[in-house]
Parts: structure tokens; C-alpha cells; sequence
């Protein structure tokens, strides 16, 4: 089945030359069918990049997916033109009122920041406070996964010594989760951070579940009771060039960075990177959208609470 997006988003072309099924607004409207209703927090910098990540992975499912893109009002994109935001992005405002089936709440690279001092912290607080009545599965990724621990558990993040860089494997901690079904024993993640939220933090929180973890990159996964709240701290959206042009954009500024590990054949960085997490990452999201969404969601959407 089809994702359904924005007529003239530049993900539609992009993800129709990869052969991935995108339905327009304008085809849409003649199918007698509920969509799923998944709403996007995008904040990254580069925002039509990770549109267009998300967007393959959650139209890479039997399920028709409709996704409408998110913004904070108290931040504005400096990386994107105005023009794209104001054609396809909305304000929590326009949407505090409707009930959503998913909601993705993005990573974003202010994390030499305590989180108070982020300067749409208290937007984003009140739209992750929000989400508990209002959205039936809500997916946080990266630094969107550490805010929503501290927010909602009061999990610090800690700071690494060095950035966290690079393809690394992972391991399942609960060999039966649902979100993780189909996985192989071990399974590779893109990571790309400099914080870290400790183990026996997590632990400690007895309502939440650890699912899957590293020993190089720490806890991957993890998750509160059916997947209200899902917590994934890696980029499985990353596509092959994103941590090859973040090296290339950090060694450009006179930045202290290390080549990412595992991931350029024999670690040159003229050598294409090889892809090792693409299948894990389409599965995740498979899953996330059939058990905890799909199969949970109520047909009557007002009726989510």
C-alpha cells in the first residue's frame, strides 16, 4: 500500500524513481479507505533529507500511511527556505485539536544544550505532554528519544568523551519484542551523537523496557507498555551517504572528528560506503506501524485516548 503525502513535497519524486509506492493528495481522495494518520516533529536541520528518510521507511509497509509534517512555532528553519515550510509544514496549533494514530518526533543537533536551555524545549514539552491523549504510538528517535526520557521519566542524558560515530552492531536484550520481530541475531545501526543516557538510568524506571542494545553505542531500544512510547536512540533512517557527509562537513570546519567506524571499506574515505542497515531499519518500521499502530489504533480516530 501507498504513503500518502503532498502533491509537490521533492520527496514524492525521489521516493517514485526508488519504485516506492507514494499516492499524491490528489489521487487520495477517490479511495474509500482510512488511512493511517502519522504526524511528523521533524527537527533536524536539513529537514527535506529527512522527510524524504522517513517517508521511504513508512511507505515501505501493506499499510496506507498518510504523513503530515510538524514544526515548532518558537524555532525558525535555517536550512530550509521559508517557501517549503510554509507549503508543507504546520504549527502545533493547527493540530492540538485532532487525534493522530503515530507521531515521529525527530532527532535534532542541539546537544550541547541542556535541554531546558533548547530553545523550543517548552513547545516540545507541551507537544510530547500532548501526545499521551492524543496519538496511539509515539516513535522517538536520537536526541527526540533522549528529551523524551528526561521528559517524561526524568532520564538524564551524559555526555561522551567523543562523538559516538559510525555503523555498529546491536543485539536484542528481549528476545520476544514485537518491534524487533524478524530480526537477525545481531543487526547494524547508524549512531551519530555525543550524549548518551546510561543503562541503569533506564533500568531504574520500572515502567520501561529495554529491548535492544550495544555494547559499543549502549541502549538502542526500549519502551513503555504497548508501545505508547517507543525510545530508539540510532539513525536507522540514515541513507548511505549521510554519516560520509557529516565527516566531510566536520573535517571542513576544523573539527576534531574520527572516520566513522565501520563504514567506510577498509576505512577509506574515498571507498564507497557499504549499506549494512537498511533491511533492520525497513523492518522497524514495518513493525512499529503494524503491532503497535495499525492493530492498536481505533477506526475512529476521535476516539484515541
Amino acid at each position: 500500500m501507498p504513503i500518502k503525502i503532498p502533491n509537490l513535497l521533492p520527496a514524492t519524486h525521489i521516493l517514485q524513481q526508488e519504485n516506492i509506492f507514494v499516492m499524491t493528495e490528489t489521487r487520495a481522495i477517490t479511495q474509500d479507505i482510512r488511512p493511517l494518520n502519522i504526524l511528523m516533529l521533524n527537527l533536524m536541520p536539513q529537514k527535506i533529507v529527512t522527510e524524504t528518510q522517513i517517508a521511504r521507511l513508512i511507505g515501505n509497509t501493506p499499510l496506507q500511511v498518510e504523513l503530515e509534517l510538524l514544526q515548532t512555532a518558537t524555532h525558525k528553519s535555517t536550512h530550509t527556505s521559508e517557501e517549503h515550510m510554509l507549503a508543507f509544514y504546520k504549527t502545533f496549533d493547527s493540530v492540538k485539536d485532532r487525534k493522530f494514530d503515530g507521531l515521529i518526533i525527530t532527532g535534532a543537533p542541539v546537544e550541547h544544550l541542556d535541554f531546558e536551555e533548547v530553545e523550543y524545549w517548552d513547545e516540545l514539552c507541551r507537544i510530547m505532554e500532548w501526545s499521551k491523549t492524543h496519538v496511539t504510538s509515539t516513535l522517538h528517535t536520537c536526541w527526540g528519544a533522549q528529551a523524551g526520557l528526561y521528559y517524561h521519566f526524568g532520564i538524564p542524558k551524559q555526555k561522551l568523551d567523543k562523538k559516538l560515530f559510525g555503523i555498529f552492531e546491536h543485539t536484542l536484550d528481549y528476545s520476544k519484542s514485537i518491534l524487533f520481530r524478524g530480526f537477525d541475531d545481531i543487526f547494524m545501526v547508524p549512531h551519530s551523537r555525543y550524549t548518551t543516557c546510561n543503562r541503569e538510568d533506564i533500568e531504574s524506571v520500572g515502567s520501561i523496557k529495554i529491548l535492544a542494545s550495544s555494547k559499543d553505542a549502549g541502549v538502542y531500544a526500549c519502551m513503555t507498555k504497548h508501545g505508547r512510547q517507543i525510545f530508539v536512540t540510532g539513525h536507522p533512517e540514515y541513507d548511505r551517504d549521510t554519516l560520509k557527509n557529516e565527516y566531510l562537513r566536520d573535517k571542513a570546519r576544523g573539527l576534531d572528528i574520527d572516520l566513522p567506524k565501520n563504514y567506510f571499506p577498509d576505512d577509506d574515505p574515498e571507498k564507497e560506503p557499504v549499506v549494512t542497515w537498511r533491511s533492520g531499519a525497513n523492518l522497524m518500521y514495518y513493525n512499529w506501524l503494524n503491532y503497535f499502530v495499525y492493530q492498536t489504533t481505533p477506526y475512529d480516530i476521535n476516539t484515541i485516548s
